[in-house]
């Protein structure tokens, strides 16, 4: 697997960043959302998963996708030195990282970031991808769009609520699964990102 390590020059924490199903490391959003944690002070290492990297569409296997997330987080505590580390992704990317650690703690991990965790299919309604979170030892922070297809926030919110102190729940408002939002809504997908970031940020400085 290949990999991109973007460290500012006063780090202060590490973010371990996978990808979402349909895009790998390099998608726009993901490259954004780096340069915007580099401009506040947060390292990042954005990694590829083995069916990405091969130029397949359907996902690894989810044993091979985990993994794939401790390989590169063993990557990144040795480039991130003595930094906080946290770990996380996009979509799937988020999912498989939780998957993770709900099966055994992730070593060094802080905290987990999820950029619109996938509760559920698109027309579907359900929960039970959130079931294995109980697992995990660590906080974690949701990220969630309001438009969002994959994630109802009518189930997201109680999924949380159970999670207790562990789970931190942020809502964009007007944002979809990949936190666009419409024109009518008076915000610009940038100043959402900038949002993410700041909220990111505010959160890992509670913990590091």
């Amino acid at each position: 697997m290949s990999a991109l390590w973007l460290r500012p020059d006063a780090a202060h924490a590490a973010l371990a960043l996978a990808h979402g199903a349909g895009a790998g490391m390099r998608h726009a959003f993901l490259e954004s959302i780096a340069a915007r944690l580099a401009e506040r002070g947060v390292a990042t290492l954005r990694y590829q998963f083995p069916y990405m990297e091969q130029g397949m569409r359907r996902p690894d296997p989810p044993a091979r996708l985990v993994a794939c997330v401790r390989a590169a987080l063993h990557c990144a505590a040795k480039q991130a030195g003595g930094l906080p580390l946290f770990a996380g992704g996009k979509s799937l990317g988020g999912r498989m990282t939780s998957t993770a650690a709900a099966q055994s703690p992730l070593a060094g991990v802080r905290g987990l970031v999820f950029l619109g965790f996938p509760l559920h299919a698109t027309g579907q309604s359900g929960s039970e991808r959130g079931a294995h979170l109980r697992e995990v030892g660590v906080p974690m922070l949701f990220l969630q769009g309001t438009r969002d297809p994959l994630a109802d926030l009518e189930l997201v919110k109680p999924l949380c609520a159970s999670l207790g102190a562990r789970a931190t729940l942020h809502v964009v408002e007007g944002g979809d699964h990949s936190f666009h939002v419409l024109k009518r809504s008076g915000r610009s997908d940038e100043e959402v990102q900038d949002e993410l970031a700041d909220t990111i940020v505010r959160w890992m400085d509670t913990l590091a």
